[in-house]
């Protein structure tokens, strides 16, 4: 007969991390709010001891705020913190793509025309919106893996879940949405031929186009408003 087992405190705390972390980055906590550990508790069905494990976290992480004896709180968002994420960015990220193009093998070819492929073919509808982030992450991850340095593919990480709160924010901008997934498949050509002064070129306005799209989350709101969920 099977048995069930209960999964253990580590495995729960990276549970409610990934959901945690998902939530964070997608919008669904208000900038600045405190976050209540019973409500949390009761919202995720996760024990006390896992759900601070992953809480502390998150802290450390950079997408939580954690207050002396008084819990945890979302952070606020301005406009001069998106500008310093995105040039942050456009630095790392870009000597990230120059090194995978120096050193990416036909496996990493392979991958970036599949990660490209699935993108492109993602279904673009409301409720579809989820699995396109998805694959947008994992398309701009298999851009740089091949860059040689660990530690610069940890900080890209997390450089982009704090980009994304902001631009998961923006309105829905077809337009641009439409030029940025052009220049996807411009990348990847690019890329592939190896051209690194021209694929570096296109990168840094790939992201400053999705810099652009964020911003507008204070053109319609104003610096400082709370998150529109």
């Amino acid at each position: 007969m099977n048995q069930y087992i209960q999964p253990s405190a580590s495995t729960a705390s990276s549970r409610i991390y990934d959901t945690l972390r998902k939530d964070l980055v997608n919008g669904r906590f208000a900038a600045g709010e405190k976050l209540a550990i019973n409500a949390l508790k009761e919202q995720y069905q996760v024990g006390l001891s896992p759900l601070r494990e992953a809480l502390n976290k998150l802290a450390a992480y950079g997408l939580l705020l954690q207050e002396n004896q008084r819990g945890f709180r979302v952070p606020t968002l301005s406009h001069r913190e998106l500008d310093d994420i995105a040039q942050t960015r456009l630095s790392l990220e870009s000597m990230a793509f120059e090194q995978a193009i120096a050193h990416g093998d036909a496996a990493w070819e392979a991958e970036l025309l599949a990660a490209e492929h699935r993108l492109k073919c993602a279904d673009m509808t409301l409720d579809k919106d989820d699995e396109w982030e998805r694959l947008h992450t994992q398309f701009h991850r298999t851009l740089v893996a091949p860059c040689g340095s660990v530690w610069l593919l940890r900080f890209i990480e997390q450089l982009h879940d704090q980009f994304d709160r902001y631009r998961r924010l923006g309105p829905k901008m077809p337009v641009i949405r439409q030029e940025l997934d052009q220049q996807h498949h411009e990348l990847v050509e690019l890329a592939l031929k190896r051209d690194v002064k021209a694929a570096r070129k296109l990168l840094d306005e790939h992201i400053r186009k999705s810099y652009d799209v964020a911003l507008q989350r204070f053109t319609q709101h104003g610096e400082g408003a709370p998150n529109q969920c």
